[in-house]
């Protein structure tokens, strides 16, 4: 079994997929993303990669817990219920399942993100 690096900077090592993933909802503009899966685990309940977003606003409803990391850029999670939350390049935070409202891309965002399904 190897360690599975992200580095220091965005480094996708996959393909990317380029459609919206389940869940995710143009909303405002014209937000666009791109995906790279690095590892899933044997049972799909683990995924890690990188992910990136061109400005504009999505309506998001988690599936699953997230926990991101963001290399550049910026952007605001407005919860339905709640307040705002601005994060940029350096930020670390987590997303619950669950979470439902907007997610608004100010300046083209990469992250890497690890996603947990229950």
């Amino acid at each position: 079994m190897s360690i599975l690096s992200f580095g220091k900077k965005f480094n996708p090592q996959t393909t990317p997929i380029v459609t919206d993933l389940v869940g995710w909802t143009p909303y405002d503009g014209a937000p666009s993303m791109k995906t790279w899966i690095e590892h899933k685990s044997d049972d799909g309940k683990l995924l890690t990669g990188f992910w990136e977003a061109q400005p504009g606003t999505y309506r998001v409803v988690y599936t699953a817990d997230e926990f991101i990391h963001v290399f550049e850029g910026r952007g605001t999670l407005f919860p339905d219920y709640g307040q705002p939350t601005t994060f940029e390049a350096g930020d670390s935070f987590q997303i619950p399942k669950g979470f439902t409202g907007l997610w608004k891309t100010e300046d083209r965002i990469r992250k890497v993100f690890v996603i947990r399904a229950s």
